[in-house]
């Protein structure tokens, strides 16, 4: 007799977590109705965390191919130092719609984590700084904390400067 197969439940990233039985912690929460500085800092306010520790998931185009970047609250993505991380010459960020459709995710929850299309990811260094990280679990009210290495080690991502770290909240 076949086994049934068992509906998983959940974004496809938190699809990813539980099958590679990785250790995470599911944060849900409401955003606040503005967002001054965009939804990763507004995060860290309405969950009363370090903005260091919270992470944003950019994509961007590294001489035209996509690319996946994934740097801190607290700071902005350097292009400069994505292309060179990326072994390439030129970065420019995604336009939103092309990031949506690449990704399988909206604006403001892109997880790095069971995007669509698999692409080169990077996390700033600044990530291995802290025993946790909160990453998008795939929508916009749901992240989740994670080491940085299982993250890293789930995305098969490099570790580099690649934000420009500042305090704009």
């Amino acid at each position: 007799m076949a086994k049934k197969k068992r509906q998983q439940q959940g974004t496809h990233a938190l699809q990813v977590l539980e099958a590679a039985d990785a250790a995470y912690e599911l944060v849900e929460y409401e955003h606040s109705e503005h967002q001054d500085h965009g939804y990763a800092l507004d995060t860290a306010e309405v969950l009363g965390r370090d903005p260091a520790t919270i992470f944003k998931t950019l994509m961007a185009l590294v001489d035209g191919k996509p690319v996946c970047a994934v740097v801190p609250a607290t700071g902005m993505l350097n292009l400069k130092a994505l292309a060179k991380a990326a072994s390439g010459k030129r970065a420019e960020m995604m336009e939103p719609a092309k990031a949506e459709k690449q990704t399988g995710y909206v604006t403001g929850g892109i997880s790095p984590l069971g995007q669509r299309t698999k692409v080169p990811t990077f996390i700033d260094a600044s990530a291995r700084d802290h025993e946790t990280m909160l990453v998008s679990g795939g929508k916009r009210t749901l992240s989740v904390s994670i080491a940085p290495e299982t993250l890293g080690s789930l995305v098969d991502a490099a570790f580099a400067s690649i934000a420009d770290i500042e305090r704009h909240f």
